[in-house]
């Protein structure tokens, strides 16, 4: 009975979640259901016109649960990124994934992600069947030895960390926020460039991250960590951070590829050789550190951002606790530097025995080692170390010592990080090398950068200090606080040897020679002239320097400098 009065009058089904109305039958209304019978799944309402309809209805609370198992299952999906299967080839490679790394480099348990479930919004070419939530980048901010720190990771396991309209937005916004509230923002790259399927949109992005980079220069401290492939456009975004880390032999950096490079040069080059980390670190100067695996590098990070102030806001630079005096003697350095102003040392072993515990950060170690850069402490501040090197060049300065010493003097000022310049140069490298390759626009970056430093500081002559490069290395010329020399230092327009060949080429016996070379040493090498001139503040002897240099740190913490009233100062670059 009841079958045949449902063929006459309708069906209705009821599922878990909704009832429906099968209107293929007949149609039912309201006033005409008298009761509800269940067969099965399915729900059976009879016919009464004097009946309403019953509808379920799942609870507020049912429809809270449904959607948080809904939420989970989202961010368990976005944990995954790519899946377990290219997780396992990641770490194949001997590399960590995206999150993995962020793990390794900020303090336990601080790092809070954002935007998490954000995806992309693009249909073409099957994108609309390629669901990934946090779209191949992860992004937040946690704290790196208790300071906040905005970073982002990106993820090769989600089709290949490509760079998408919103992957470009995630990374945008930390960047964004670091600016805003004055924290460093460091990028983890790995990535295989735009995301072709999304055409101009993705190359928007691109330039999106690119005016951000720009807009957060000299602001906040913009680090990257080449930690895969970065290749095409991807490359100029950390080619404008403060500082670039590389991984060995899984990193690399180029604009166009070996493929590009075979068709148009029919040259055969391997990734590694066209721009792995040996490459940057040592040859062109992109990269200003490399590492063996992912996880050192994220330490050395550590490290690094341990010497770095939060923002260019003068208070966020990071004081240590003194537990090295700063009137401890150092008599090993009236040892260290030979007197043959022609016998080579290395300039680091001087720098280590000034510094706090020889608490030093070396920035491009492998390039241009003619001159040494390093971040280190004096009395728990952070300094910028600049030094001649004689174990390289004789300490020449070159076209690539030149311009590494520039950007970092830059950098240091632009953070009020105060600079501390050891000077032992016999001038500039001679050369048609040196000349075609640009040593004079080069060489006027240095000088120029320290012409318009406005931090302290403070210029030490360990041994000689030749020509033109005596000017360039923060002299008292270019407004240096505090300039000193040891007793042995020489301070000439050239050495003795040279110069006597100039002045008396008309006298050119032996012993005539050597006489005036004895004379023009006995005048110009020493610093007595420089310091009757008032070009050096005083002579000093080498176990005193820490204590001295450390005195003048404490009294140049307040210095203030008018400024120019200019928009900005044309550097030749």
């Amino acid at each position: 009975m009841i079958t045949s009065r449902v063929a006459r009058r309708g069906v209705v089904r009821m599922t878990q979640r909704a009832l429906t109305i099968d209107m293929s039958a007949c149609r039912l209304s309201m006033a005409g259901v008298r009761h509800v019978r269940q067969f099965g799944d399915s729900v059976v309402a009879c016919a009464d016109a004097a009946a309403p309809i019953i509808q379920h209805k799942q609870s507020p609370g049912e429809i809270k649960a449904e959607f948080r198992k809904q939420w989970e299952a989202e961010e368990e999906r976005a944990k995954l990124g790519g899946g377990l299967e290219r997780i396992d080839k990641q770490h194949a490679r001997g590399s960590l994934t995206a999150r993995e790394r962020l793990d390794v480099l900020f303090d336990p348990g601080t790092f809070r992600e954002l935007d998490m479930l954000k995806a992309h919004r693009c249909t073409e070419f099957g994108m609309s069947q390629q669901h990934y939530p946090g779209d191949g980048v992860v992004t937040g901010h946690g704290r790196v030895h208790g300071r906040v720190v905005y970073a982002f990771s990106q993820d090769f396991t989600v089709l290949g960390g490509s760079l998408s309209e919103t992957h470009a937005q995630k990374i945008c916004k930390v960047m964004e926020m670091a600016v805003r509230v004055g924290a460093p923002v460091i990028g983890l790259n790995d990535s295989g460039g735009a995301r072709i399927q999304e055409g101009v949109d993705s190359l928007a992005g691109y330039a999106d991250v690119f005016q951000r980079n720009v807009d957060a220069s000299g602001v906040i401290p913009q680090l990257s960590v080449i930690m895969g492939p970065c290749a095409g456009g991807a490359v100029y975004s950390p080619a404008m951070t403060d500082f670039i880390f590389m991984v060995e032999q899984s990193s690399y950096m180029f604009v166009t590829g070996p493929e590009v490079v075979k068709t148009v040069t029919n040259e055969i080059v391997t990734k590694e050789d066209l721009g792995g980390a040996s490459v940057h670190t040592a040859i062109s100067g992109v990269a200003h550190g490399s590492f063996p695996n992912d996880v050192l590098a994220l330490r050395a990070m550590r490290t690094l951002l341990d010497y770095l102030p939060s923002s260019n806001d003068k208070s966020t630079l990071p004081v240590r606790d003194v537990t090295d005096p700063a009137d401890r003697p150092v008599p090993a350095l009236n040892h260290l530097v030979p007197d043959d102003p022609n016998m080579p040392y290395d300039m680091r072993h001087v720098i280590q025995q000034i510094v706090d515990h020889g608490s030093m950060f070396e920035i491009m170690p492998k390039t241009a080692s003619n001159i040494v850069t390093a971040f280190a402490r004096m009395e728990g501040h952070t300094v910028g170390v600049v030094a001649n090197n004689p174990l390289t060049l004789a300490g020449c300065l070159d076209v690539d010592s030149a311009t590494k010493a520039a950007r970092f003097v830059r950098f240091c000022n632009a953070f009020h990080i105060p600079l501390i310049t050891l000077v032992d140069v016999p001038g500039f490298l001679p050369g048609t090398d040196q000349e075609h390759g640009g040593i004079i626009r080069h060489g006027a970056k240095l000088l120029f950068a320290y012409a318009e430093a406005t931090v302290p500081k403070l210029t030490v002559l360990i041994r000689k200090a030749y020509g033109g490069a005596y000017d360039v290395m923060s002299s008292k010329h270019l407004r240096s606080d505090a300039n000193y020399a040891w007793p042995g230092a020489e301070v000439a327009v050239m050495g003795a040897k040279g110069a006597v060949e100039i002045i008396f080429r008309r006298d050119n016996s032996q012993e005539a020679m050597e006489a005036h070379a004895e004379d023009y040493t006995a005048r110009f090498a020493n610093p007595l002239v420089a310091a009757q001139r008032g070009f050096v503040d005083d002579i000093i002897e080498p176990d005193e320097t820490r204590r001295i240099l450390c005195h003048d740190l404490a009294v140049f913490r307040t210095k203030k400098m008018p400024e120019i009233n200019r928009k900005l100062a044309n550097i030749p670059l």
